[in-house]
């Protein structure tokens, strides 16, 4: 649990937008593991079997919800995995001016969007992975990958424009 927790909670409250209901869906995710642990065909791929339940059981939860409800933005940050000699304050503000922004960008995506955007970067799995998981096909995850990506870049571009004509 110490060591999958914090990744299976960041996916979840990236996928259900709300911490509350994303620690739920991971401690379902952990029972229903224990219970079917049997079922591991390669513990090897224990990590990915977790991720799968976590997405299946993140599903469950977004079908039970209305389909019209507004979603707050997720409060679990991604890892921030960079080398070198620290950044001073001013680039630490605008690293985290950027990951809020592009949190609440992916927040605003459709499910099956934020879904895959998610497990990509946020999980790192490849495509093959994610159809996998998802159970669709690898060109279906590379076609929401790429709307997403496109949706993205829209949202930020005119968050940008209209941000920096506030500022001027």
């Amino acid at each position: 649990m110490d060591r999958y927790g914090d990744r299976l909670l960041r996916t979840a409250a990236l996928l259900l937008g709300d911490r509350q209901a994303a620690e739920e869906a991971v401690q379902d995710t952990f029972v229903q593991a224990y219970r079917k642990i049997g079922q591991l065909q390669h513990p090897a791929r224990l990590a990915g079997w977790l991720g799968a339940i976590v997405v299946s059981r993140c599903r469950m939860r977004r079908r039970a919800w209305s389909w019209n409800r507004l979603l707050p933005m997720p409060q679990v940050e991604p890892d921030s995995g960079g080398a070198g000699a620290p950044p001073g304050p001013e680039a630490l503000l605008l690293r985290a001016e950027r990951s809020a922004e592009l949190l609440e960008a992916i927040g605003r995506l459709g499910y099956r969007y934020r879904e895959v955007v998610t497990l990509y970067y946020y999980q790192e799995l490849g495509v093959e992975e994610i159809a996998h998981q998802l159970r669709t096909r690898p060109g279906t995850v590379k076609s929401r990958l790429a709307r997403a990506r496109t949706q993205l870049r829209h949202v930020l571009e005119r968050e940008e424009a209209s941000g920096d004509a506030r500022i001027e």
